[in-house]
């Protein structure tokens, strides 16, 4: 007799439904697998508590239930826990709705569909007839509110959208509820699709073709602030490069998909429309609209396009949002108007002017996304608003789009009344699921209005579309930290609402915090009455997004995001220096490294090309750099468009102890002369690439890579050195750069005058400064770096002199009379050679040093430059280059190499002719006695006209003749005889003002090699800025100060200005020689020096604006000397004109409502200063800065800025001025203003509402400015209507305060203002009072003090505070003898008010359940359900637990499910049955079986095989654990017949099924099951000894299959020591390699996975074991699939060779690369570069290519991502090409393109299929041309 089965305690338990499932008309075993976690014994206790159930017993608890003993309380402690969270969660959503909380059996449905799992079957079925929605609804309204959220987004919903950034392959948009999503370029529009295929079809030739035309640009398409219509097309999760991935959202914009096909008829006037740019008219656009009838277009007339469309730059398939405007006559066209100031659907005052609002359509499904209409509201309440529009469509709006404003306490059911109207614009639809249509809609203001982006505002927009604008364009940075951000709103479950501090006086910004961004903890209930997170506390925050359609910033809390450096990669700047981590080593190269990943921050990973790995190159760069090393890298590029990231490692690019390098980020602000260094990316013959930061790149020509010559770069440089560079010159419009690496001096303005004046031809002298092989570097004594080329330093034959010559030249020798050549302009150096012809031709005056100097006949010398077989090129001083003939070649050097001629070689040559037009001249080498003119005089006589030639014979006074050499903008720059230099000033040319025709250039009129008459004034001196006497020649070069005025040339006056003979108040002629921050520099002559201010400089301020543009350098003025001092030598000049120009500016000058010019000179967080003139300043204070004190910002001006002011008020005694920089004031009085001035007392009135700055907090108020001179007074009792403690930290300084005028006292000079929001505030709710409370009402509040007999509660939002006690009697149904046992201090509990005695001002409470709680069956019903319960065995379905939505806020793109900010009760771990896809069965609902579950190995046994006579274990359970309430006696049947029917059911079955089937593992191991069910583990452990004891010794797999079902129970239910026993019999009596992995596996399924790591540890360490290469595949899946560590599983391979044999080694390589691309956490890139030297090595192993291609085929197949499908299409293609590529047979071949051509028919085109044929039609004639007449078959 079998033993009897005992019984659960199952009266009393909360049972549960489980999915019935049906096989062959027999029932299966459901057995629970899974083991239950912590969340679902959460669940259950929650279930437990929305039903008011007993507590359910463990099934191993036999014994009758205890009674309590005296004192001990009636409730388990799991029933305290479960009502205090009750009490809990009805408290909270009493303090947000201010209404009852609904009792879970009342509408179970109201806040979260999830909530319906702890509902009774019979419950659920009601749920499920009258609405699968099961969401949030409003009382009363049976709509539920949606949010959008990208739960209920699936394909085929349609949205508003906001363009919030464009790229070159798709645009992003910002949706409702903080989504975001993105439209390809090939789901725009149809046209652009066909513009698109155009440009891919075409040839290779037309591709050549530039054609602007048909290029295809999203940034032509779009613009940033565009307001569409999209479609949801797709929605999926996309990998990112940290472990977390993203929620993907894919739309589309084109009207085909979002005008929902609409029919003609359906659209109405005042809808929107998203139409397609069809064609470009001369008077208007035609468009596709994609309705049903495709003959329907839409047309924008060229007068409809409005400010922010252009019709020229308007493309074929640009997409555009359009109001409807009209209809044709026969409903063909549609009249469209893209004009966004159109778009308004804010209610005018003007009640006859309407907005484009839809009030009636044909169908419901006219009303999409962007449309406005009228909502008749149906009900309100905290959570948002719902309505109707046109009495059919039920429409929604949540709390953001609403317009609820937690800070101002709206009444929602008063701000919306029920039975009201409203305008709205729907912003979401989504598509039927046998329901509802659900359509969204917005109440804010922006959404009404739809305002256009800045660039597209047209300029008589107005003011609120104006600030709407600025609005949505300027809000707080992302990633930026704020600290002071206030709570003014919690949402207990779904997070908090924040008023963000305003920056600079603006308006508060409005934040969101989900909750899973509030702590790095779990938070499961924020708290707004208490806590951290209590309502006004105040939290550092960090700004993560912000979405335009909500105008919301979405903030976290979290330590981890707030310490977090680089939140995006928008954070890093270029040339930032970083830390990070090394994450992966990119093998490959020739080095093995290819480069670093660095992981600098979560999600932000970037890359070290291995060129920037460091300075030099290095042999093995695996042991310098391995995964996890921290290191030091700076930031070499930042793409933002394929978020990508480049670092380096250089140290030559990092700062080192002597500072940093400047580095060269963008063009902008590139000068030539810049140093810094650069890294060589590329080396050609002609030079090399040099890469900078960012997109800064130049060209470095060989000829300037080094001093020496350079034949080959890459024998002197190597990609990836460090080079230092200067510019050579820099084009910032085209982005060009040249660098040269030679070095270059300081450069100064002696310099410059230095180089100004060299000519060639000059005699120099110079110290040798550097000697080479090739040149010999000298110092000149000007300062000036000069060249002597190797030919250069001697005459006679060469090279033999030049070596002589060179050998002699040694370090710091001085070298005397060198002849200047030429200049090398690029390099500053000058040209000079030590050749003893051409310096006696220079001495004499003989060596041409211009064409000018060239005279027919004349003999002249010089040097050879080039040779040709043309003839002689002859080069001469200053770059002078003649011809010598072929013709003209001596005789003797006819038939030799180069005319035995060789480079810089002295000749001698007669000129033959001179071309004068053509700038030529032809030179002979044979001699021309009879045209031999001496012409040196002549030569002389041309440079000056005078006897002066030579520099002695220059005397004071002396008149000459000098030609000009060059024109600056300050001085003409001119020579002498012999060479010399000299100089004449500005102001040595014009004698009065009159003369000078060019104000601002006035040596314009002058030209080089113009010759002028002068007058010697002395020896210019450049430091000291003056000229000397003759006899003070200091200088190495003597350059002479001459004056051209006609009074001293002609007349001969000799009167000089000097600063003594300046006189205060005298006018004079003055240029302007530099500018200075503040002031400007002029010279009145080349002595005399003065400075003019800013503001003395014109009367215009506009022209103060600019100075380089209206005052140039070299400018002429007409001045007044204000002051002279002469004891510091400082001279004030003033250039103003008019009757005041010499005046100062004084206060007595100065008038109430004059406009003055000022110059800014200080800025402070206060205000700005503003000088007037040299003696009178003052200040602007905030008050005064802007009509609009948000926009009072300090910061916006600059010091030195010229701004115009307004004098309010002139203060004479006190010397003291009020200034005003308001627009109104200073501009226009006709401009719009919002904060009015308050010029004094009386313009104010009590009741007033105004607004000021804080200007001082003191020990008894505040004193607030609302005026230049008004202030007032706040005192402590007015700063709010709460008590605040620490009242000081309310207010500070300089915040922007609104407040209301209580009293004034003009006499006395006071105004009493209050910051209350209950004087500011219309809509402000006072606080309740003792006589607001009366009997009934539920109110909510918290524990204040519990004792014995009760319980003190303080009621929320009382004043002053009123508490009430729940005496112990009123506290539970049941009798309570201590409340300190159920409570605490703190608590937050719901209770209802039982009676209120206002004269004694005592109130008494309730918290029983039942005051909150209504029945909705009578007992009668009750006591039905509890039998229908026990006679089916339970109704509830067992859900499987879905983890992973806590973190949704994370992971997802953006989007705070608003659904769930509703859903106060809800739970993040339970989801509604229909969620789940499983279907409830109702009519014959199952019971799992109870008892100790298992998990990961299949106890049915039927993993071994169908067995026959095996039935369901469940009904076996059903029929002992009913119990019948009768007590007639029962009929005995024999069911002995059904055990076929149903399998054994008890004991006494297994024992009759084992005589039968002794070798039955499978049998066997129901039996265990069965005795695991009823909790007898010891049993079952009997049972599989005395079944490797029963079967037959030759059964090996039936014993095999026990000893794996006791490692399975072992595992489960035992501990290590019983495990370890276990298996060492198996081993011993199995084999001993399965049962490892066996055991392995087992913990594998259990979750053990160190475990599971110990056993393949001891596998590879057997030597019998590890032989087998399936061991190590087996152990590197583990490691990398579920231990997730790829550089341990990667390491195994190395070891696995040293094992296996070597003939398994290519294959067990290969599938470890095939791991690289199965896995998640593999490397595709590290299995490529396996694979490659596995072809490398073996090029015909045909197994290793085939798997290869396999590998990248799937890896293809299963990505989502088209860009990664395109690329994997194109590998699997190279990979093809490449294998017939290879030597192969007519078979293989056959095989190949075969497998090819399926794969291109499949994924790609026609064309590619065409290819593939093709190439095997060549492979074909290739086989036959070498093999004759053989054919292969195909």
């Amino acid at each position: 007799m079998a033993p009897v089965k005992r019984k659960a305690v199952t009266d009393d338990r909360s049972s549960k439904k489980s999915k019935a499932t049906k096989e062959s008309g027999e029932d299966q075993p459901a057995v629970r697998t899974e083991k239950s976690t912590k969340k679902d014994a959460k669940r259950q206790d929650d279930e437990g508590s929305s039903e008011r159930r007993p507590i359910a017993k463990s099934i191993l608890q036999q014994e009758d239930r205890s009674f309590p003993r005296g004192g001990a309380s009636v409730l388990t402690p799991l029933e305290h826990r479960q009502i205090k969270a009750q009490a809990e969660r009805d408290v909270l959503f009493e303090q947000q709705t201010g209404q009852k909380a609904p009792h879970q059996e009342e509408d179970g449905d109201l806040f979260d569909p999830n909530e319906a799992e702890a509902v009774p079957a019979k419950k659920k079925r009601k749920l499920k007839e009258g609405g699968k929605d099961g969401g949030p609804k409003v009382p009363g309204s049976g709509i539920k509110i949606h949010g959008l959220s990208y739960k209920n987004l699936v394909a085929g919903s349609i949205v508003l959208g906001y363009v919030t950034a464009i790229t070159g392959r798709d645009v992003s948009l910002a949706l409702p509820n903080n989504l975001t999503g993105y439209a390809p370029i090939t789901a725009v529009s149809e046209t652009l699709n066909g513009r698109i295929e155009k440009l891919l079809g075409q040839d290779e030739a037309q591709e050549k073709v530039d054609d602007d035309e048909d290029e295809v640009d999203l940034h032509n398409l779009f613009h940033v602030g565009q307001w569409l219509r999209a479609a949801v097309t797709a929605t999926g999760t996309a990998a990112t490069e940290s472990s977390k991935s993203k929620r993907h959202i894919e739309l589309s914009v084109d009207p085909r998909q979002v005008n929902g096909n609409l029919e003609a008829d359906a659209v109405v006037v005042n809808g929107m429309l998203q139409a397609a740019v069809r064609s470009v008219e001369d008077h208007g656009i035609i468009m596709d609209l994609g309705l049903a009838d495709r003959d329907v277009k839409g047309f924008v007339s060229k007068k409809e396009l409005g400010a922010g469309w252009d019709l020229e730059k308007i493309q074929e398939g640009q997409v555009m949002m359009c109001l409807v405007t009209g209809k044709g006559s026969n409903g063909k066209v549609m009249k469209l108007s893209p004009d966004a100031a159109r778009f308004s659907a804010l209610a005018s005052a003007d009640k006859s002017i309407s907005g484009p609002v839809v009030n009636e359509a044909p169908v419901v499904t006219a009303f999409l996304p962007g449309t406005a209409v009228q909502v008749l509201i149906t009900d309100s309440s905290s959570g948002g608003v719902t309505g109707k529009v046109m009495g059919m469509l039920d429409v929604s709006a949540d709390v953001v789009h609403s317009g609820f404003d937690n800070e101002k306490g709206v009444d929602m059911s008063k701000k919306y009344r029920i039975g009201s109207k409203l305008r709205g614009r729907i912003i979401w639809a989504l598509p039927k699921n046998d329901e509802a249509r659900k359509v969204g809609f917005s109440t804010l203001e922006h959404l009404l209005l739809l305002p256009p982006p800045s660039t597209k505002l047209a300029k008589e927009a107005s003011a609120k579309l104006k600030s709407h604008v600025v609005a949505l364009e300027k809000h707080l940075p992302l990633s930026s930290i704020v600290n002071d951000a206030r709570v003014t709103g919690v949402l207990p479950e779904r997070g908090l609402f924040l008023t963000l501090p305003p920056a600079n006086g603006e308006k508060p910004a409005q934040a969101f915090a989900h909750i899973s961004q509030v702590s790095d903890e779990r938070v499961d209930v924020l708290q707004s009455s208490a806590g951290l997170h209590e309502i006004d506390s105040t939290h550092k925050v960090r700004v993560i997004s912000y979405n335009h359609i909500d105008d919301l910033h979405y903030v976290s809390l979290k330590k981890s995001t707030l310490d977090q450096v680089y939140l995006r990669l928008e954070d890093l700047e270029v040339g930032k220096i970083i830390t990070g981590t090394i994450e992966r080593l990119i093998l490959g190269g020739k080095t093995g490294i290819q480069g670093l990943l660095v992981k600098v921050s979560e999600g932000i990973t970037g890359l070290v090309p291995d060129m920037h790995l460091s300075d030099v190159a290095l042999q093995y760069p695996e042991r310098k750099f391995r995964e996890g090393f921290p290191i030091k890298a700076r930031v070499l590029s930042v793409d933002l468009e394929k978020r990508r990231l480049r670092l380096t490692l250089k140290k030559t690019l990092l700062p080192d102890q002597d500072g940093d390098t400047p580095i060269w980020k963008s063009f902008d602000g590139l000068t030539p002369g810049m140093e810094s260094k650069g890294t060589i990316v590329s080396l050609q013959s002609n030079g090399g690439v040099v890469q900078f930061f960012g997109p800064v790149r130049a060209w470095l020509p060989v000829a300037e890579m080094s001093e020496g010559f350079i034949e080959h770069p890459d024998k002197h440089f190597r990609l990836g050195q460090t080079v230092s560079v200067r510019i050579v010159s820099v084009d910032t419009e085209t982005q060009e750069m040249k660098v040269s690496c030679k070095s270059a001096g300081v450069w100064d303005e002696e310099l410059q005058s230095a180089w100004d004046a060299v000519e060639g031809g000059q005699i120099a002298h110079a110290t040798v400064a550097e000697k080479g092989s090739e040149t010999v570097t000298v110092d000149l004594d000007n300062g000036l770096r000069g060249l002597i080329r190797f030919g250069q330093l001697a005459d006679g034959e060469l090279p033999k002199k030049a070596e002589g010559a060179l050998k002699r030249i040694r370090l710091g020798q001085k070298l005397t009379d060198l002849v200047i050549l030429s200049k090398l302009e690029r390099s500053k150096q000058v040209l000079l050679t030590n050749k003893a012809h051409l310096v006696a031709e220079a001495k004499a005056g003989t060596l041409i040093r211009s064409f000018d100097d060239v005279k027919e006949g004349a003999k002249v010398k010089g040097f050879v430059r080039n040779v040709t077989p043309e003839g002689i090129y002859v080069e001469f001083a200053s770059g002078t280059v003649g011809l010598v003939p072929k013709s003209q070649t001596a005789p003797e050097m006819a038939g030799k190499a180069a005319f035995g001629l060789v480079k810089d070689q002295t000749v001698s040559a007669w000129v033959m002719s001179v071309d004068s037009g053509r700038q030529r001249f032809t030179l002979s080498m044979r001699e021309q006695k009879d045209k031999l003119v001496d012409v040196s005089k002549d030569q002389v006589g041309s440079a000056t006209k005078q006897s002066v030639v030579g520099l002695d014979e220059i005397k004071l006074g002396q008149l000459t003749r000098v030609k000009i050499a060059s024109v600056k903008p300050t001085q003409l720059n001119v020579r002498l005889a012999d060479g010399t230099q000299g100089r004449i000033d500005v102001s040595e040319v014009f004698d009065s003002w009159n003369e000078v025709r060019n104000k601002k250039a006035p040596l314009q009129k002058f030209a080089p090699n113009e010759e002028v008459e002068a007058k010697v004034l002395g020896v210019h001196d450049a430091r000291a800025h003056r000229f000397l006497p003759i006899s003070h020649r200091q200088s190495k070069a003597t350059v002479f100060e001459l004056s051209a005025k006609p009074s001293r040339v002609a007349k001969g006056s000799d009167k000089l200005l000097n600063f003594d003979s300046v006189k205060a108040g005298g006018s004079y002629l003055a240029f302007i020689n530099n500018h200075g921050d503040n002031c400007v520099w002029a010279n009145l002559s080349p002595n005399v020096r003065g400075r003019i201010a800013i503001m003395d400089l014109s009367d215009d301020v506009g022209q103060l604006q600019n100075l380089a543009k209206h005052f140039p350098v070299g400018s002429a003025l007409k001045v007044t000397v204000k002051s002279v001092d002469s004891a510091a030598g400082r001279l004030d000049l003033s250039a103003r004109t008019g009757t005041e120009q010499a005046q100062q500016l004084r206060v007595e000058d100065v008038q109430t409502g004059q406009v003055l010019p000022g110059r800014v000179t200080k800025i402070t967080d206060r205000g700005v200063t503003i000088q007037l003139s040299d003696t009178l300043a003052a200040p602007v204070q905030l008050i005064e800065m802007a009509d609009d004190f948000d926009q009072a910002r300090p910061a916006q001006y600059n010091k030195n800025d010229i701004v115009r002011v307004c004098v309010l008020e002139v203060d004479s005694p006190n010397k003291k001025l009020y200034l005003s920089l308001r627009p109104s004031k200073v501009l226009s009085s006709s401009l719009p203003v919002k904060d009015r001035p308050v010029s004094g007392y009386d313009s104010l009135s009590a009741g007033d509402l105004v607004r000021g700055f804080v200007r001082h907090v003191g020990d008894k108020g505040v004193l607030v400015q609302l005026g230049a001179r008004v202030d007032a007074f706040v005192r402590i009792s007015d700063l709010s209507d709460q008590y605040v403690k620490d009242w000081k930290s309310v207010v500070h300084i300089d915040q922007l305060v609104t407040g209301r005028v209580l009293a004034i006292d003009p006499q006395a000079r006071s105004v009493q203002l209050s910051l209350k929001k209950s004087h500011i505030d219309e809509d402000y709710t006072p606080p309740i009072g003792i006589s607001d409370l009366q009997s009934g009402m539920v109110i909510t509040g918290k524990v204040r003090k519990v004792e014995d007999f009760g319980a003190f509660i303080d009621i929320d939002n009382t004043q002053p505070r009123l508490s009430g006690l729940c005496h112990r009697s009123e506290v539970a149904a049941r009798r309570v003898e201590d409340v300190r046992k159920l409570y605490s201090a703190g608590d937050v509990v719901k209770a209802k008010i039982l009676s209120v005695d206002v004269g004694a001002r005592k109130i008494s409470l309730g918290l029983k359940a039942s005051y909150f709680a209504e029945d909705d069956e009578d007992e009668e019903v009750e006591d039905e359900e509890m039998e229908d319960e026990e006679d089916s065995d339970g109704d509830g379905v067992l859900l499987q637990d879905v983890d992973g939505d806590e973190n949704d806020e994370e992971n997802t793109d953006g989007g705070v499910d608003l659904d769930d900010v509703l859903d106060l009760e809800s739970s993040d771990d339970e989801v509604p049955a229909e969620s789940d896809g499983m279907d409830i069965d109702e009519d014959e609902p199952t019971k799992p079986v109870s008892g100790l579950k298992t998990k990961g190995f299949d106890w049915t046994g039927d993993v071994f095989g169908d067995t026959n006579g095996v039935v369901s274990d469940s009904d076996a359970e059903t029929a002992p654990s009913k119990k019948r309430r009768r007590h007639k006696p029962e009929i005995k049947i024999d069911m002995t017949g059904d055990l076929d029917k149903y399998g054994p059911r008890s004991n006494s079955d297994f024992e009759r099924q084992l005589l039968g089937q002794p070798n039955n593992s499978g049998l066997w191991i129901q039996y265990m099951a069965f005795q695991l069910q009823l909790s007898e583990v010891q049993k079952a452990r009997d049972i599989a000894e005395r079944a490797l004891r029963t079967i037959h010794i030759r059964e090996v797999d039936e014993k095999a299959n026990i000893w794996i079902a006791w490692l399975n129970l072992e595992a489960e239910y035992g501990d290590d020591e019983r495990v370890e026993e276990v298996f060492k019999q198996a081993c011993q009596v199995q084999d001993a390699l399965e049962m490892h992995q066996k055991l392995a596996s087992i913990y594998i399924d259990s979750g053990k996975h160190d475990n599971a790591d110990a056993v393949f540890e001891r596998i590879v360490a057997n030597k019998a074991f590890r032989a087998s290469s399936e061991v190590w595949l087996n152990y590197a899946s583990f490691l990398l699939e579920r231990m997730k560590r790829s550089a341990s599983a990667r390491a195994l391979l190395p070891r696995s060779l040293k094992s296996v044999p070597s003939s398994q080694h290519r294959m067990l390589t290969a599938k470890f690369a095939a791991l690289e691309f199965r896995s998640e956490q593999g490397d595709a890139e590290r299995g490529r570069t396996i694979f490659e030297g596995l072809v490398a090595e073996f090029p015909k192993w045909t197994v290793g290519w085939d798997m290869w291609v396999d590998l990248e085929t799937s890896r293809m197949t299963h990505t989502e991502s088209e860009e990664v499908k395109k690329e994997q299409k194109e590998k699997v293609r190279s990979l093809y090409g490449r294998m017939v590529k290879e030597k192969i047979k007519k078979r293989r071949a056959k095989f190949l393109f075969k497998k090819w051509l399926e794969f291109e028919e499949k994924e790609g085109s026609v064309k590619d299929a065409e290819r593939v044929k093709a190439l095997a039609r060549d492979f074909v004639e290739s086989l036959q041309s070498k093999s004759g007449a053989e054919d292969m078959e195909e």
